[in-house]
């Protein structure tokens, strides 16, 4: 998915509230990235971040240049052989994102929508691994390893004992799902972030809420009973929320199985190699995990699965008052 910077340059004005808003704009094209967390090896070496991050105010594209050339985030950058994704993150999908992304040219929409996603994908993916790694190392009655457990509903509270059986089942659900996947689901349920969930509630993935806290859909199936679209604080929260839904929810139990035996084998844990098993989270069954093959294929979104994350600071990106 190469673009012309310059093409997509000149449409950046057309987006300017949406940054200014609060949104990381990525104007890169989408080519081809590499993972840097070594997830077959015994232990991964993540750098803390520190907790506050660097809030920036964006208020023209001339600042917007300079905050990409500052992090060698430019598509000559990426023409060059960089591979690296700054730690952006924003604030929530805008009412002018919803309108002005239908001026815009589809590939430049689309390429903006999976700049704005992939690093909070990764981020997601990198807090997973801080967690498989407590689950591969801690002691059985750590109470690390207990916190995880109690989270991905191994056990239902802390005076449970956790057995050498129960890591491993642990270490099924504890894993990443792969960024061309998660870009896939999350452009197909949000519509590229234009949907009413997306913009009301940081909804990217379509998760029911039975708690009644749901945003309700216009039109309710009563045989479902009295259920919404879970809300998030942010997007961020929306891909951990999505990620967490997968790697607990027993429907998904065939992706947790086929992620394992990749594992076992020392392969990459990729979209393509998953996109299968995910016939249940959609009534469309079978012609929805065939249009998420047809996205990450047609968007080349399998190159993704290798992204890595700068180690900046954590940028925030926010508007003026």
């Amino acid at each position: 998915m190469k673009k012309n910077f310059y093409r997509i340059s000149c449409v950046l004005a057309i987006i300017t509230a949406l940054i200014i808003s609060g949104c990381s704009t990525q104007n890169l094209p989408l080519t081809k990235p590499k993972i840097k967390i070594k997830i077959q090896s015994a232990m991964v070496n993540i750098k803390p971040q520190p907790t506050e991050p660097i809030e920036i105010s964006i208020t023209s594209l001339h600042e917007l240049d300079t905050l990409f050339d500052k992090y060698q985030y430019s598509s000559e950058d990426w023409e060059q052989g960089q591979r690296e994704l700054p730690r952006i993150t924003f604030e929530k999908m805008t009412d002018d994102w919803q309108e002005d992304s239908q001026n815009l040219p589809v590939e430049t929409k689309k390429s903006l929508f999976f700049r704005l996603m992939a690093p909070l994908i990764l981020m997601a993916n990198e807090n997973i691994i801080r967690e498989r790694e407590i689950v591969k190392h801690a002691a059985l009655n750590s109470l690390e390893l207990k916190q995880i457990a109690l989270k991905y509903r191994l056990i239902k509270n802390k005076s449970n004992t956790i057995t050498i059986t129960m890591r491993q089942t642990l270490l099924k659900k504890v894993d990443i799902l792969p960024p061309s996947l998660a870009l896939a689901q999350a452009a197909e349920e949000s519509g590229w972030g234009t949907s009413r969930f997306a913009n009301e509630g940081n909804a990217f993935f379509g998760q029911w809420d039975f708690s009644g806290d749901g945003m309700k859909p216009k039109q309710q199936r009563k045989a479902l009973g009295n259920y919404g679209v879970a809300r998030f604080d942010s997007p961020l929260a929306s891909v951990k929320g999505y990620m967490l839904n997968i790697n607990t929810n027993d429907a998904y139990h065939k992706l947790h199985v086929v992620r394992a035996q990749l594992r076992a084998k020392h392969q990459k844990i990729t979209g393509l190699a998953l996109v299968d098993t995910l016939g249940k989270y959609s009534e469309r069954g079978q012609d929805y995990i065939d249009g998420l093959r047809e996205m990450i294929r047609y968007n080349n979104l399998q190159f993704v699965d290798n992204g890595y994350l700068a180690d900046n600071r954590l940028v925030h990106l926010t508007s003026e008052e």
